[in-house]
């Protein structure tokens, strides 16, 4: 008899320990649950694609949990307009898991008291949840409010007010994600139906290398907000873009790593050029070279008349080509009639230049 009364007590103690129906989720996605739900339809549920055939992927749709879908199907829009609200859509097409965004015009919210919504594109080519229906505001009769202590409004955006009987919606300032439940109700005895939540920490991955160039900085696996890293280029290359980077709230850089350029060859050895203004000899200039960046004026000769023109080529990246025009004088120009060169010779007049 105390055998059989000691095992029916275990039993009853592994009932209680481990419940008959567990839920279980995969990655991210919920498991499939319809329960109060309008929603009625859902397709085949999968783990991976291979289960779904050619024409569907395995995709986490809402409350269907992971299923198989037709990327391409749509939902209904446009959508018939209403008086209180205007629709967004936020993706350029309709399609599978786009979002809309439901927002009222000013004087109306919706019944928790938020002014906007979203809705999903579901496989079931419908957009998830009710219908929003926008109602004229009505001005609370008492100022009853719910506390927002410092440490929350310096950390978020606060949507909505903390009135007795309407709800708030949090966006982290610094741009990262929300850890907890975005959107609280302020309930009649003056507390918050959930905790607060908190905002994900944040970090910049580590940026590309760059050719030609130097990282400055700290090598680590992730950056800080507020951290910076500087650049610098090898010898006889020359930046090209930002000299320092800053890890932004969002997770980015504040701009995109630069390049550094190759100096160019001048490609003219007899006649003068033009560089900053000056005009001179490429042998004058330091290796006959360029920096990236810089203007090189030509002269051509006018094919009909004795005079001379410019063109104005500019060095990118060691790639510096010289005008169409330009024709490089032989040696025995060069040696026997120097003053006949064409960067020695009058300029054209300005209706002369073709």
């Amino acid at each position: 008899m105390d055998c059989a009364l000691l095992l029916l007590s275990l039993l009853a103690l592994a009932g209680s320990v481990f419940p008959q129906t567990a839920r279980v989720t995969t990655g991210s996605c919920a498991p499939r649950l319809l329960v109060d739900e309008k929603r009625k339809s859902c397709t085949k549920t999968c783990t991976t694609d291979k289960e779904c055939g050619s024409r569907r992927q395995c995709l986490c749709d809402g409350q269907c949990g992971l299923s198989c879908v037709i990327p391409g199907r749509t939902c209904p829009w446009p959508l018939p307009p209403s008086e209180n609200s205007e629709v967004i859509l936020l993706h350029p097409t309709s399609t599978f898991d786009a979002l809309l965004e439901v927002r009222c015009k000013p004087g109306f919210t919706l019944p928790n008291g938020l002014d906007a919504t979203k809705r999903r594109c579901q496989g079931d080519r419908q957009w998830s949840g009710d219908v929003p229906v926008c109602k004229e505001s009505i001005q609370p009769t008492t100022s009853q409010t719910c506390p927002l202590p410092e440490e929350v409004t310096n950390t978020f955006s606060i949507q909505g007010n903390a009135t007795v009987g309407t709800s708030i919606r949090y966006s982290c300032l610094s741009g990262a994600d929300i850890v907890g439940s975005s959107e609280n109700f302020c309930q009649d005895n003056q507390t918050w139906q959930y905790p607060h939540p908190i905002c994900k920490e944040v970090f910049c991955q580590p940026p590309r290398e760059v050719e030609q160039g130097y990282v400055v900085a700290v090598q680590k696996t992730e950056y800080e907000v507020g951290f910076d890293i500087h650049y610098l280029c090898k010898r006889n290359f020359q930046l090209d873009g930002p000299q320092k980077v800053t890890c932004l709230p969002n997770g980015s850089w504040s701009a995109a790593p630069p390049h550094c350029r190759a100096r160019c060859l001048i490609p003219a050895e007899r006649s003068r050029v033009v560089i900053d203004g000056v005009k001179r000899w490429p042998f004058d200039v330091t290796d006959a070279m360029v920096p990236h960046g810089e203007n090189v004026t030509f002269y051509c000769k006018h094919p009909h008349k004795q005079c001379s023109f410019t063109a104005t080529k500019t060095c990118f990246d060691g790639e510096l080509q010289p005008p169409t025009c330009y024709l490089e004088p032989t040696w025995l120009q060069y040696k026997l009639f120097p003053h006949r060169l064409v960067s020695e010779i009058e300029a054209c007049e300005p209706g002369d230049e073709e």
